[in-house]
């Protein structure tokens, strides 16, 4: 603006979706006009751009700017990026269903807020002529039926709320209106408007708190005070000093999404998330004939979107739950050896199968020299990504193996001292580890430490099953337990099944377990087939006993052979 040009007042006629209109004057300057919270005039519709237009002063005129927006800005029908405005232009967001305004000089304000011709032709004239009743209730049922718009375009809380605070402000012909939610024994002000559809600070909200849950204690459907300072009387000091002639009430409950009753009442029982909070300073709430109806409806409409908000937030902390689940899961199963030997003097065929995104157990066979192999299974206590964690830790522990059963040991110890000095981690392992070493006839003498886990079987064609006991408790169980290494021998053609107990524990529907009855008995079966054919054998035992029924446990089996002569 040039300096000493004289720049008139204007105004902007807003006309909403339902033919309501109101106004809202052009201060200050630039006026921006969006979706976005923090615009001067904030559009309630998803479909408008964050910051969809702007007017400003131009040489003691107004001009209206296109701010980029998606749909763009129309005058008078004609698309344009930047106009000067002249008094009556019709100004449009180029949604043909949503908002538009009229620029307006005050000499014509008064003209353009008078209702269109359009809308009142929607309307049977003879209807709202022969009820006086309809035709004072015809804004308030506008401003409930904003409501309903607004949820259905609307993708943001935001707009809903203010949309639900506005048309209780148009119900009750209350002058501010406040949103508050419950949080942490607390009422914090989520929503604040006045008549005029302003947003209000929060700190405008004066009231004590107290005072607010006091009402929601009293759980009342709805909760009304008129003070009438005519008709004398101490309706509380801080009412008074306040200077309120007029305060409502309404609770919002926690709705059910599977009771459908009780979405239709307000009752004591249910759970109290926060409080529609209404006054005025000037008249007294009008809370007559149908308005109860109507202010209880639109505190159901707000608790549903509520209710509907919080389900939708867990709903998003699941899912990102999950993703990162998947990708711990991810990781896991690219920890597991990738290949096992299936040529040489030592071959081997193993899985394991999770009960849950990510699981405990673990296994794996190290080369560590041409003659030596190290083997290990673990099963980590729990379920979940703790237990992973855990199983990982046993991996990187035992990578560094040597070829001494001394090493065996001491790993072991040190795993048990750094779970032992842990004890708020609750977490321990059962572990079977060997060290399987080649003798020149073919066969092979082993050296083990079986930590309280399940006895492996050393299975031998035509002789008797040997399994390989416990000899130590679980690492993190006991400070200060000891891990002693014990020998074994196997012939060309014997086998080792090492397992967890998510193979002998597996269930059916009718929840039997599977036992070590039916191991040992495949496993016998299949005494003269390879590692990887009695390894299959095992996992479709399993699979045919449990038929599919949901596990508890994770399922993890290692078959090892020493080649045949």
């Amino acid at each position: 603006m040039s300096e000493g040009t004289t720049l008139v007042p204007a105004s902007l006629i807003i006309v909403d979706p339902n033919g309501q209109r109101s106004r809202v004057d052009l201060a200050p300057l630039p006026f921006n006009i969006g979706r976005q919270a923090d615009n001067h005039l904030v559009v309630r519709d998803s479909r408008a751009s964050r910051t969809h237009a702007r007017i400003l002063a131009e040489n003691g005129q107004y001009a209206i700017e296109d701010n980029g927006s998606r749909h763009g800005v129309f005058v008078n029908g004609e698309k344009v990026l930047r106009k000067l405005l002249k008094s009556t232009d019709r100004i449009d967001l180029g949604i043909s269903d949503s908002y538009h305004f009229y620029f307006a000089l005050s000499s014509d304000t008064e003209k353009l807020l008078q209702p269109s011709q359009t809308f009142e032709s929607s309307i049977p004239l003879s209807s709202v002529k022969s009820s006086g009743v309809a035709g004072q209730n015809l804004p308030k049922l506008r401003a409930v039926l904003e409501v309903a718009r607004t949820l259905q375009r609307s993708f943001s809380l935001e707009d809903v709320l203010d949309s639900v605070v506005d048309a209780a402000l148009a119900v009750t012909s209350a002058e501010r209106g406040f949103l508050l939610l419950t949080e942490s024994d607390d009422l914090r002000v989520r929503c604040a408007r006045d008549k005029h559809s302003r947003a209000l600070s929060p700190d405008e909200l004066r009231v004590p708190r107290r005072v607010i849950h006091r009402a929601l204690r009293n759980r009342r459907e709805l909760l009304a005070m008129n003070f009438d300072p005519a008709a004398g009387g101490d309706p509380g000091s801080s009412v008074v000093d306040l200077e309120l002639r007029s305060v409502v009430c309404v609770p919002l409950v926690r709705i059910a999404a599977a009771a459908s009753e009780s979405t239709q009442r307000l009752t004591v029982e249910s759970e109290t998330v926060g409080v529609l909070y209404l006054d005025s300073r000037s008249i007294t709430a009008d809370l007559s004939g149908g308005n109860r109806e109507l202010l209880q409806t639109l505190a159901i409409e707000a608790s549903t979107v509520l209710e509907n908000a919080r389900l939708l937030q867990e709903e998003r902390v699941k899912q990102k739950m999950e993703e990162e689940l998947n990708v711990a899961r991810t990781i896991q199963q690219n920890l597991l050896p990738r290949s096992l030997p299936t040529t040489g003097w030592l071959r081997a065929c193993g899985s394991s199968m999770a009960s849950h995104q990510v699981g405990g157990d673990y296994f794996d066979v190290l080369p560590l020299s041409e003659d030596c192999w190290a083997i290990i299974v673990a099963d980590v206590s729990g379920k979940g990504v703790s237990s992973a964690l855990l199983a990982a830790l046993l991996q990187g522990a035992f990578l560094a193996s040597s070829d001494e059963p001394s090493h065996l040991e001491g790993v072991l110890r040190r795993i048990n001292e750094f779970l032992s000095i842990r004890p708020e981690a609750e977490k321990y392992a059962t572990v079977f580890c060997a060290l399987l070493r080649r003798k020149p006839d073919g066969g092979c003498e082993g050296m083990y430490i079986n930590a309280g886990h399940c006895a492996p079987i050393i299975v031998r064609p035509e002789t008797p099953l040997q399994t390989l006991e416990t000899t130590a408790f679980p690492v993190g169980l006991i400070e200060g337990a000891e891990f002693k290494a014990q020998s074994f021998q196997m012939r060309p053609g014997d086998k080792l099944v090492a397992y967890t107990d998510g193979v002998t524990e597996a269930q059916n529907d009718a929840g039997e377990f599977f036992g070590m009855r039916r191991l040992n008995g495949v496993a016998k079966g299949m005494a003269m087939t390879s590692a990887e054919a009695m390894h299959h054998a095992v996992r479709d035992a399993v699979a045919a006993f449990t038929k599919g029924a949901p596990q508890s446990d994770d399922v993890t089996l290692l078959v090892l052979e020493i080649a045949p002569s």
